[in-house]
C-alpha cells in the first residue's frame, strides 16, 4: 500500500503503463505469428505486407521504450532473414 500522495498517483500511473504496454506487445505477437503462417505458406506479397507492418511496429515500440532497441533490431533482423529464405528460390546445384 503506497504511504504517500505522489506513490499513489505512481501506482495509478504504473498500472496504465502497463497495460498500455501488454497491448502493444500482444498486437506484436500477434503480427508476428502473421508474418509467420504467410512466410511458411510462401505468400510472398502477404508476407512482404506483414513483414513491413512488423518492422514498424517494432520501431513505434522500441521508440516508446516497450522493448529495447536492441531486441527491436534483433528481431527485424531475423525476420528478414526468414522472410528472404521463404521467398528467394534457393540457387540449383552444380
Amino acid at each position: 500500500m503506497p504511504n504517500t500522495k505522489s506513490a499513489e498517483r505512481r501506482v495509478r500511473s504504473t498500472a496504465r503503463r502497463q497495460a498500455q504496454n501488454k497491448s502493444i506487445k500482444n498486437r506484436l505477437h500477434t503480427l508476428e505469428k502473421k508474418f509467420s503462417v504467410a512466410a511458411g505458406a510462401g505468400n510472398k506479397d502477404e508476407a512482404s505486407t506483414a513483414l513491413k507492418s512488423l518492422i514498424s511496429a517494432f520501431d513505434k515500440a522500441a521508440k516508446t521504450g516497450v522493448v529495447k532497441k536492441g531486441t527491436a533490431d534483433r528481431k527485424k533482423s531475423r525476420l528478414t532473414i526468414q522472410f528472404n529464405r521463404a521467398t528467394v528460390p534457393a540457387p540449383a546445384k552444380a
